[in-house]
Parts: structure tokens; sequence; C-alpha cells
């Protein structure tokens, strides 16, 4: 889960669109239509190469409340670029995107079509990238699509989930646990989640139509996911400010993982996208295309 409002959004002097960029509609498994943009390495231009050639793609995965379009997202995207190619893309229930938000739960679907859209790109590394609610989503991502002939697949997984897997993991602000309430933002967050009221508030002050059913199943928890992704490098990366989920959440989600996973620990820095000021986001990217294990 993510916040209910991200704040105040530092400026981006990214276009919309860049040169090269692709926007399409991808249909999810379940056939919601999600909006998604493809932005082709920067690096790769300025070097005379071709954008979709077959290198890495980050895949970023936005909070609860966002969308492709919001600053911070394309301030992200922006810095991505400059070491592999991006895509982004809108949550159901979120921005141009179809369907209703389940805040964490079928939105791996989501991710899932805008990673094997990379894949169809030409694209044969995907990292995925997610804050917040997005990053409990990459979490999950992670264990339920393996790649095709690994060992140790968690369940769930069928052969159609081959081309959707990430290589890479990267899991910014994420929760580590399901319906946490300790922290007066979270609180606020569920009354709009699971009250009408809340959700007329989420639909019309924040453009997130989020859905009124409970989850049935509850989803597997970010705790256990994070144990199931190896071999598969992550990195999990939380701020000392976070409002929303203190220090034992990105602790928890390390010591799920068994000593497989990186933990990046961020003085001064608050919550997800919003607080990743760019000398993070180029270590990220940095760390993306060069994992390394602890």
């Amino acid at each position: 889960m993510s916040s209910v409002s991200e704040g105040r959004f530092r400026t981006s002097s990214v276009p919309l669109i860049t040169r090269g960029a692709l926007r399409t509609t991808l249909p999810t498994d379940d056939g919601v239509l999600i909006e998604a943009v493809y932005e082709p390495c920067t690096a790769d231009a300025d070097a005379g190469g071709e954008a979709g050639d077959a290198g890495t793609a980050i895949v970023v995965a936005h909070g609860f409340t966002g969308s492709a379009d919001r600053p911070a997202v394309r301030r992200a995207a922006e810095v991505f670029s400059q070491r592999a190619a991006v895509v982004t893309f809108s949550f159901r229930g979120h921005g141009r995107s179809g369907g209703r938000s389940t805040v964490g739960d079928r939105e791996v679907l989501d991710l899932a079509a805008a990673v094997a859209w990379a894949r169809s790109l030409g694209h044969r590394r995907i990292v995925t990238a997610g804050f917040s609610m997005g990053g409990s989503v990459v979490l999950r991502h992670g264990a339920l699509y393996t790649a095709p002939g690994a060992e140790g697949e968690a369940e769930g997984r069928t052969e159609a989930h081959g081309e959707a897997h990430a290589d890479a993991v990267v899991s910014v602000s994420s929760p580590a646990r399901w319906y946490y309430r300790g922290t007066a933002p979270m609180r606020r967050l569920h009354w709009m989640v699971t009250r009408p009221t809340g959700r007329v508030v989420g639909r019309y002050g924040f453009r997130t139509r989020i859905d009124r059913n409970d989850w049935d199943p509850v989803p597997l928890s970010p705790a256990e996911a994070a144990g199931l992704i190896a071999p598969a490098p992550l990195l999990i990366v939380h701020g000392d400010q976070d409002p929303y989920f203190p220090l034992d959440h990105p602790r928890m989600l390390a010591d799920a993982a068994g000593g497989a996973a990186g933990l990046w620990l961020e003085h001064g820095m608050g919550h997800a996208e919003n607080a990743a000021d760019e000398t993070l986001l180029t270590r990220i990217a940095d760390w993306a295309m060069d994992p390394v294990t602890p």
C-alpha cells in the first residue's frame, strides 16, 4: 500500500512523451486495459544505437494514487532512461487505465502485462522497480512469475508466466505485512479504501477508483514473497523518515529473504517515489544494471 497523498510533487522537466517513446494500451490476464509508455535508453540514442535492442529495460511500478504521468514517476523514468530503456504504466483504477484499484492484489497482473510488453520489444533482461504499493507488487510478482525452468517456483505459477518474469527486483518503501495501521497516514489510507465516503474521496480527490470488495483470498504478503524471489537479485530500499512504514518493515523483508537481498536504509528519506531524489534514483539504476548481492 502507498500513501493517501504523496504530497507536493517536485517539478519535472521530462516531456510527457519523449522522442522515440511509445504509448499503448495493454490487456491484462483478467481483461483490464492499462496504459503504458515505453521510452528508449537515452544513452543508446546518444551513442547512435537503436531503441528496442536486446539490452535491459526497467519497468516502474508507481505508488497508490500515482500514474504513469505523475511528475515523480516521470522523474524516475528520466533518470533510469540514462542507463536502460524504461516502461512506465498506470495501475488499474489509476490514470487512464481501466478497472478499479485492489490496492496491491490484482495489480500483479498489470505489472506482468508491462513486463511481457517490454520483452516483446526485444529486451531480454527486465528489472522491476516499485514504490510503496508498487514496491509490494514487484515483490509478489517476483515470487509468482519466475523464469521458465527455474527451481523452487512459487505456488500459482503457470507456463503462461514465462515471458512476464523479472530478472531483478527493486522494492522501495514497501510494507512488509498487510493491514498495517500503526501510523496516522496508514489509518487514513485504510479509511479511504474501506469506507464508501473514503472511496468517493479517492475517486474525486485523488483520481483513483477503488474496488469496494475485500481481498478474497488474502494475497501472499510482501514478506512471504521476499523469501521466494531468489535466485533473482533483490534490492530493498527504505527511508528512515518514512511516515507510513517504520524501519521494522524493510528489516522484516530483508530477514525474510534470508540474506539474499540488499538493504539500503536511506538517511533523511521519506516515502516512495516522491522522496527519491536524483542521486538515489541513479544509484538504483546503477544497481539494476549490475546487481550486487550481499
